[in-house]
């Protein structure tokens, strides 16, 4: 809940922190902890190419949203910091909304935060997202896109969306980079699996029919959507020649698109106008991906370049966040 004005300026919906306190990762990480190494961040033996004070000090964030003309970030955890499971992450998810709940109350309405849930515990997930709609200064949660072999359309996923929406909380979707063995090297995890990860959660939600039944329900893809704009046109093939792909869903998967929100760290000014093409301008929001290595260099001004401009943006990301 949102309460107070926040700070003038472009609005970053997509960037992470995470408190040192934390860095150990929720019972059940399948990466191993994440480390400062010499000043470096590493999550267990492979090094993130990211300063760990980048990911904790909230210093460092408010410097780097100055350099970038940023007005308000909008943090979240690391996907790595995701409950995968619901046994004993109970005390480590309420430890991070509690933590960023108090680092965005003392940042002036500079920052805003979305919060995490133990996805797996339907009861534990309700309470403690009840708990965050009435916490000033975080508008919703943050979540993977995929839990095991389910996406937003089945399973606890799913049970956490019809939460939010009944909440008024705001959804973002982040990819895990979940390793596979044809992606274990060229980093193809993360410049393949997070698009493909991304695109599978974007076609379960319009696919599924969770957009028909949640109409109020405001949910963001980082990434651009990873590669569901390209394949929008597959889907909408799909669904008017197969009755086993519309069959959960009533309308044409580029209508529902058109409601959901993107952001804009696409990495080329061609995918994003294609993103720009399908999705609704004023579903275009602002995204960093800070502090990453595959963050965008200069997020607000390759978003006002080549995307619908500065204080349409700005107007989308209120929006989202339910201002």
């Amino acid at each position: 809940m949102i309460t107070e004005p926040i700070a003038a300026g472009v609005i970053d919906v997509h960037a992470h922190w995470l408190p040192r306190e934390l860095f150990g990762l929720p019972p059940g990480s399948p990466f191993g902890a994440m480390h400062d190494r010499e000043g470096q961040l590493f999550l267990g033996q492979t090094s993130l190419s990211i300063d760990a004070s980048a990911m904790s000090d909230v210093p460092a964030i408010l410097d780097d949203m100055a350099r970038n003309n940023i007005g308000v970030r909008v943090l979240s955890a690391p996907p790595f910091a995701f409950p995968m499971q619901a046994d004993g992450t109970e005390t480590y998810v309420d430890d991070f909304n509690n933590a960023l709940a108090d680092v965005v109350a003392e940042s002036g309405g500079a920052l805003v935060g979305l919060g995490m849930v133990t996805i797996e515990d339907p009861d534990t997930a309700i309470a403690q997202m009840k708990k965050l709609a009435s916490v000033p200064g975080i508008a919703g949660v943050a979540i993977p896109p995929l839990l095991g072999p389910d996406s937003l359309d089945r399973g606890p996923l799913r049970h956490v969306l019809s939460t939010a929406a009944q909440l008024q909380l705001a959804v973002l979707v982040h990819p895990m980079q979940l390793p596979r063995p044809e992606w274990s090297d060229h980093y193809l995890a993360n410049l393949i699996g997070n698009p493909v990860e991304t695109a599978t959660a974007v076609a379960s939600l319009i696919l599924g029919g969770v957009k028909d039944e949640l109409p109020d329900l405001r949910i963001c893809f980082v990434h651009g959507g990873g590669c569901s704009a390209d394949l929008l046109g597959r889907w909408t093939h799909g669904w008017r020649n197969r009755p086993d792909v519309r069959r959960g869903s009533a309308r044409p998967p580029t209508e529902a698109f058109a409601e959901l929100y993107f952001d804009t760290v696409t990495h080329d000014a061609g995918a994003l106008r294609l993103l720009m093409k399908h999705a609704a301008d004023d579903h275009i929001v602002c995204g960093s991906d800070y502090p990453f290595d595959m963050a965008e260099s200069d997020p607000v001004g390759f978003a006002a370049a080549h995307g619908p401009g500065s204080a349409s943006l700005t107007s989308a990301a209120r929006s989202f966040l339910g201002l």
